[in-house]
């Protein structure tokens, strides 16, 4: 039996991970898009270190694009088999990858008018990764399961999802794998969430494993506590909006971020605590996946489930408004009253966030607030890491608006929740696989790993395969 490591190997994107049976089958454990600049992945997304049309099922962690977004390139590219997931997972995926389809679609047409803008050039056709069509096809191959079954991909191997509280449908994944004499069984922790935050239930800890693949994005950080975090937000917000008067925009991955802010937010001001300022959330997508949390309450916390009866919205208030139309967007970037607005992507990468920060990162009233990881090649990163300029849409723009960095937003388990949501594994691994993080976080993970006992911890390059 073979792993091979085909994504998130020393990087926190594009998720992808291997299991080849002795017989020939193939598993693989997430299908996720590239989401960064670095020349070194710039054909990542285009291509595969195995070959689609021999992939015989798919198992989703969750709905993320990082984790789910080339599965219309792998079945326009050949893939007949079956993807399997949780309930909502599957919802998530619906929108999820047709938002992805259109961002596709929009930077080949970019592309294509750039080429005919410089003259004397011979024009390459440029297509999508995929298309929203690719993405219809892909939605027939799913078939989705609830938490806490365990269920056959084929008659010698069971799989179980269990709740990994990241987002909405999130689950660790666990298999049992006969072969001849014995029974391998493989972990993959997906995204691992945080113990004790709104709306969803805390990570449930895995059966135990004889080899695991564990994610490590903040293998190498704490985070803030929830009062200094609920604090910290309402100055920012009152330093930025009332103070200053300014706006504070808050780039924020549509599921799951934005719907933790827009929670908090609605606590705020049902305790009296929030300004009197109007909040936007200008995003389709989160519109959309708000939608998609109000219909799946199996996911609920029993804080939430509590707060709704006195709450039956907890989603929406009175200075709350979605925005969906491209004109209405527009509209907020030239408005000179304070607000908050929370709009996608998260890395500020992509989506109308970028609109946002063009037309308000050069004026010192303003806030930028950063709620989550960002890869460091990212307009996000970039911001997180002090820089003085960022580039949009070909101008460079001075960045005098103040940035402020809030992890404790992190759907993402701090090193020492990931350690104790790995504890039920010690007396069982033979093997410890890092995955999902930036070298700097892997090396401080292992380290902590090892401080605590565990051994043989591996961090895997992009393409390495191992034989369990």
């Amino acid at each position: 039996m073979k792993l091979k490591f085909c994504g998130a190997a020393k990087t926190v994107t594009g998720s992808a991970h291997l299991i080849e049976l002795e017989d020939g089958f193939k598993i693989l454990l997430d299908c996720g898009l590239y989401q960064g600049r670095e020349e070194a992945m710039k054909s990542f997304n285009d291509t595969w270190l195995f070959d689609p049309k021999e992939l015989d099922c798919v198992i989703l962690s969750h709905a993320h694009i990082d984790h789910s977004g080339r599965l219309p390139k792998l079945v326009k590219d050949g893939f007949k088999g079956t993807i399997y997931s949780t309930h909502a997972t599957r919802s998530l995926c619906t929108i999820m990858l047709l938002d992805s389809a259109k961002i596709q679609e929009r930077d080949a047409e970019y592309s294509m008018r750039k080429q005919k803008a410089k003259k004397g050039r011979v024009m390459e056709e440029e297509e999508p990764l995929y298309t929203a069509e690719d993405v219809q096809h892909t939605m027939g191959h799913f078939v989705s399961i609830g938490y806490e079954k365990w269920f056959p991909v084929r008659n010698d191997v069971e799989v179980l999802f269990r709740d990994a509280g990241h987002i909405l449908g999130s689950a660790s994944i666990t298999l049992h794998i006969k072969e001849k004499e014995r029974t391998v069984r493989i972990g993959f922790t997906g995204d691992v969430g945080r113990p004790d935050r709104p709306i969803l239930r805390d990570p449930k800890p895995m059966p135990p494993v004889d080899y695991l693949i564990s994610e490590s994005t903040y293998g190498n950080r704490d985070h803030e506590g929830k009062p200094a975090e609920e604090e910290r937000f309402l100055k920012i917000i009152k330093h930025t909006c009332v103070e200053k008067a300014g706006k504070l925009i808050i780039p924020a991955f549509s599921v799951g971020r934005t719907q933790e802010i827009v929670y908090l937010l609605d606590q705020m001001e049902t305790a009296g605590k929030l300004p009197h300022i109007p909040v936007y959330v200008d995003s389709p997508l989160a519109v959309n996946a708000t939608t998609i949390f109000a219909s799946h309450p199996e996911c609920y916390d029993s804080q939430l489930t509590e707060y709704l009866l006195s709450d039956p919205n907890p989603f929406g208030f009175n200075d709350l408004h979605y925005i969906n139309a491209t004109e209405d967007s527009k509209k907020l970037n030239t408005m000179e009253d304070p607000c908050i607005i929370i709009s996608s992507s998260g890395m500020a990468n992509a989506g109308r966030i970028r609109h946002h920060l063009f037309n308000s990162i050069d004026q010192a009233r303003n806030t930028v607030l950063i709620v989550g990881y960002c890869t460091p090649d990212t307009p996000g990163g970039m911001l997180r890491n002090g820089v003085n300029a960022l580039k949009f849409f070909g101008e460079w723009k001075m960045v005098h608006a103040e940035v402020e960095v809030m992890d404790s937003f992190s759907a993402h388990a701090d090193r020492n929740e990931l350690l104790d949501f790995l504890q039920s594994e010690l007396q069982t691994l033979k093997k410890l696989f890092l995955v999902h993080g930036e070298e700097p976080a892997q090396e401080g993970f292992k380290a902590l790993l090892e401080q605590h006992a565990f051994t043989k911890v591996v961090t895997p390059e992009l393409g390495e395969s191992y034989e369990i």
